[in-house]
């Protein structure tokens, strides 16, 4: 058995372009049961990252959007989940995939000894999860379905 000292829940958000909505990095942490062994610097670098990824994948969507006279994702019209647009919660969850994918991929080196090296075999299964979700959640944003199928 093994203990790791784990710090308080981050505090902060990090601030958007206006269009997408910011994001709690208490909430990221909670929701993706990310413990204090990742510092908030770290998180928030994460998280930034997520977010310029995400708003880049969404940026044409975004646009059309904006230029149909919605100025927040909140206000393009969308069902509402728990009282929130459901855009909202898929463009946090792409985030949050996003965010704890590139965490999972950097501190997958903390102990690579033999007896690990099963563990980083599934935490590689984990990351390409991660991903896999955050990519079905710009898709699912953007009402796009998620196989692409192209006859030869």
């Amino acid at each position: 058995m093994s203990f790791i000292a784990t710090a308080p829940a981050s505090e902060g958000t990090v601030t958007n372009d206006g269009f997408w909505p910011e994001i709690d990095l208490a909430a990221l942490q909670l929701t993706m049961r990310l413990d204090g062994t990742v510092t908030a610097e770290r998180l928030q670098h994460a998280a930034i990252n997520a977010m310029i990824l995400v708003n880049r994948d969404l940026a044409q969507w975004q646009q059309r959007q904006q230029d149909n006279g919605y100025t927040t994702l909140e206000a393009v019209p969308a069902r509402t989940i728990n009282g929130s647009s459901e855009r909202q919660y898929l463009y946090l969850r792409a985030v949050y995939c996003l965010t704890k994918a590139n965490l999972s991929e950097r501190y997958s080196d903390y102990d690579s000894t033999a007896a690990k090296q099963d563990d980083g075999d599934n935490l590689q299964s984990t990351i390409d999860d991660l991903r896999r979700d955050a990519a079905y959640a710009i898709r699912d944003l953007m009402d796009i379905t998620h196989v692409t199928v192209e006859l030869i």
